[in-house]
């Protein structure tokens, strides 16, 4: 997954009514690193913010602050996002223990991997598992 200098090449971009919330939930429950957050003045919006796990990261702010993304992603629906851990029990023990709602147990999957499925505050679904994508070298 990753691109140039370490950096990832995709990265999921999601918006949130409660931008705040979403970054305690991903952090503390399930185990993001908030690497960057950037408020309006007035600290009332998320304008920008980058959480890692691992080698991969997702960017998120608040909805409703303007500008062109915030137009588009206008009623849009919530994503899913599949996310590599090593240790998928203790990071679902630790989602179960912050309150995350849980919509599938770690369970082994016929392909090798061990998976389970978890959704946040306002809707997206999120996939924690063993499973790593093998990615070839070539840039678009």
């Amino acid at each position: 997954m990753a691109g140039n200098g370490g950096r990832p090449s995709v990265c999921p971009t999601l918006l949130y009514t409660d931008a705040r919330a979403a970054i305690t939930q991903l952090t503390e429950g399930l185990g993001f690193t908030a690497t960057a957050v950037y408020e309006t003045a007035d600290g009332g919006a998320v304008m920008h913010a980058e959480l890692v796990q691992g080698r991969g990261a997702v960017m998120l702010g608040s909805k409703g602050r303007g500008g062109l993304f915030d137009s588009v992603m206008k009623g849009a629906g919530p994503c899913g996002v599949y996310v590599v851990v090593t240790d998928v029990d203790a990071h679902h023990r630790r989602a179960v223990e912050h309150g995350v709602e849980i919509l599938m147990e770690p369970t082994d999957q016929d392909y090798g991997s061990r998976d389970y499925l978890a959704r946040d505050l306002e809707g997206n679904v999120w996939s924690f598992g063993t499973y790593a994508p093998e990615i070839g070298g070539g840039e678009a």
